[in-house]
């Protein structure tokens, strides 16, 4: 039972339940990785909207190499997102059942080396922080653009200003006083309790992976993400296996 609910999660066969409890698994991992990365190297990189504004502004200060910093970053988690969709895309067209196990493993095996390898990394610190944010920022790419293909745009995990926008928006339409008859004919109030609940709880579950994220790399350091990277290889292995087996099962039949 725990193996095939697991298995649901990458399956490219899609529902709104497995969409949620991925989408909640992996709102909870940018959490800690966005906490834990703003501990390492002072930066948050799971949004580009800040990293878009800084751009902005120093373009206005004349900070030329601060612009070129901000405009790789940004092109880094464009990447990322646009290595999901060629993955996604391509195990789609051979109708593989790893088309989202594939990035997720691409991801596990990112932060695994970050979390095994960045201790070692602070003896270079001015070539190493821009490394690592770019990094990370390639990885919260890859990371939004799987739940997004997956979820079909319903879920976001990486940002929340979307997500609480959406709980505003719902929260104003379920405390909405509908009295009066004659316009509830027509234009009755009515709150979307299902996606209320949905966003409240992605919302919940990037919180507590930052709250978690912060207080373990606080502890422990960049070892703190190895046990999410491998949390991520064991969900993302599963389908791939699948996959593996059947490969198998087909070229010695």
């Amino acid at each position: 039972m725990p193996i095939k609910f697991i298995q649901l999660l990458t399956s490219a066969q899609r529902s709104h339940k497995t969409n949620i409890q991925l989408g909640a698994y992996m709102a909870f991992v940018a959490g800690a990785v966005n906490a834990g990365g703003f501990l390492a190297i002072a930066r948050y990189t799971s949004h580009m909207s800040g990293i878009i504004s800084a751009i902005g502004d120093d373009l206005a200060l004349n900070d030329l190499i601060s612009v070129l910093g901000g405009m790789s970053l940004l092109l880094s988690f464009l990447l990322g997102a646009a290595t999901t969709a060629i993955i996604v895309n391509w195990g789609h067209r051979r109708k593989i059942h790893s088309e989202f196990a594939l990035p997720l493993l691409v991801e596990a095996i990112l932060l695994l080396v970050f979390g095994l390898v960045g201790a070692n990394l602070n003896l270079y610190l001015p070539l190493t922080v821009p490394a690592i944010a770019l990094l990370l920022c390639f990885v919260m790419g890859l990371q939004n653009a799987i739940v997004t293909k997956a979820s079909r745009a319903e879920i976001r995990t990486t940002h929340m200003t979307g997500v609480i926008t959406d709980i505003g928006i719902e929260l104003g339409k379920l405390i909405y006083w509908n009295k009066s008859q004659a316009a509830n004919v027509s234009g009755y109030v009515k709150a979307n309790r299902g996606k209320l609940k949905t966003h409240t709880f992605i919302f919940g579950m990037f919180l507590i992976g930052g709250i978690i994220g912060a207080v373990s790399f606080k502890k422990v350091g960049y070892i703190s993400v190895v046990p999410l990277s491998l949390s991520l290889i064991f969900i993302a292995g599963l389908q791939i296996y699948r996959d593996i087996r059947a490969l198998m099962k087909d070229r010695y039949s």
